[in-house]
């Protein structure tokens, strides 16, 4: 489980001490540290968002599955991909990917850029 505090005032954050180890374990020290001081905090209704339609259902999808995260177990993610029909390239890393392997994040979003059909407007 993430270590989400209780909520306070309407919001919630994650456990700043276990935060580094949570969300950002295959970050340096020192950043994951200022990433846990800097959170900004989410609504308590978050996790339970509801949308109309899901744009997965309509359209292609991409997905970087990172393998040693510990906020969305890799079980989910592959179930979440599946279900999308998402192309999926796995990473070992954290569920800050964007921080410690900015490469396979922007290669994924390069081989999207590629991919993606533009229905061409007449």
């Amino acid at each position: 489980m993430p270590p989400i505090l209780p909520p306070q005032d309407g919001y919630l954050l994650l456990d700043p001490a276990k935060f580094p180890a949570s969300f950002a374990g295959d970050v340096d020290p020192d950043t994951a540290a200022f990433m846990a001081d800097a959170q900004v905090p989410w609504g308590v209704g978050a996790p339970e968002g509801r949308i109309s339609e899901a744009a997965w259902k309509s359209k292609p999808s991409w997905y970087l599955l990172t393998t040693q995260d510990r906020m969305i177990p890799p079980p989910a993610q592959r179930f979440m991909s599946k279900r999308a029909g998402s192309v999926v390239a796995e990473v070992a890393g954290s569920h800050a990917i964007y921080v410690s392997q900015p490469d396979a994040v922007a290669a994924i979003v390069e081989k999207a850029a590629r991919e993606a059909r533009v229905p061409q407007h007449a």
